[in-house]
């Protein structure tokens, strides 16, 4: 197998990488073959896959003008995968000029990528990290830059948290988040959930046997598992909701003419008292 000239030599490229095969889903170029066969194994059993990928990027980019249009200038994406158009510092930097971005991933090709795609703005830095690690993210250098824990930060946790086990105490790692953030800053959070899901939970477990065979189990959970990482929140309206449901961008909206895969995972966001 070829290696790209972009691929950091540090990495098995014959490995499946789940920030990679979600790069194939939005239709990206940065990733190998071994990511895209996994992908293409998934989609054999949830075809819609790339859909829920591109509801979920639509919500991100709603909630994220959202929290410009509230004041927020700070914003910290954990688990923010490889760039792709219309990426957070981008949205934000459009509707706020000065907006200060920080990216968070472990993988080593999205951590490389956001490097190359902010190296000329000042106001974006990258941090290889993992969410489930919050201390190490919040004491980085880039963090220590940018983000001023005294005043309101949006924190994204976005299509990450379902890739994070029970045992790795996820509701806890949000938690210690949580309490290092200023009063009025806002959790933004997608998750995946069988509800809503236009297949059968048996038909679903095949594309979930894919990432448990990557070594990345996708962990679905139910509605009120996922509103516990909103504890210490108060939600914004209209709560947590499918995904197309947080404030569609046009009054004429119609759930009708969405694809029923958009719906395939929760969003919310939640406002620190």
């Amino acid at each position: 197998m070829e290696r790209p000239a972009w691929a950091p030599r540090s990495i098995d490229i014959s490995v499946p990488s789940v920030a990679r095969i979600y790069d194939f889903y939005l239709g990206g170029s940065h990733n190998f073959e071994a990511d895209r066969a996994a992908a293409r194994k998934a989609m054999e059993f949830a075809p819609g896959l790339p859909k829920i990928m591109q509801a979920n990027r639509a919500f991100m980019r709603r909630a994220v003008r959202f929290a410009a249009a509230e004041g927020i200038t700070q914003f910290l994406d954990i688990g923010s995968g490889i760039p792709t158009f219309g990426n957070v510092h981008e949205v934000a930097q459009s509707a706020s000029p000065g907006a200060r971005v920080v990216y968070v991933d472990h993988d080593p090709v999205a951590v490389a990528h956001s490097q190359a795609v902010i190296a000329d703005n000042p106001d974006a830095g990258v941090v290889a990290a993992d969410l489930r690690k919050p201390e190490e993210i919040l004491a980085s250098p880039e963090v220590q830059r940018l983000i001023d824990l005294k005043r309101p930060v949006a924190l994204l946790l976005v299509a990450i948290l379902h890739f994070v086990e029970d045992a790795d105490d996820p509701c806890g790692a949000v938690a210690r988040l949580r309490d290092a953030l200023a009063p009025g800053s806002l959790l933004v959070l997608t998750h995946a959930a069988y509800e809503g899901i236009p297949l059968s939970q048996e038909q679903v477990q095949g594309a979930m046997d894919v990432y448990e065979d990557i070594r990345n189990p996708l962990i679905m959970r139910s509605r009120d598992e996922i509103a516990r990482f909103f504890e210490g929140y108060d939600m914004v309206e209209p709560g947590l909701v499918a995904m197309p449901r947080w404030r569609p961008e046009s009054e004429n909206w119609d759930p009708d003419d969405e694809d029923p895969w958009a719906f395939s995972q929760f969003a919310g966001v939640g406002r620190t008292a």
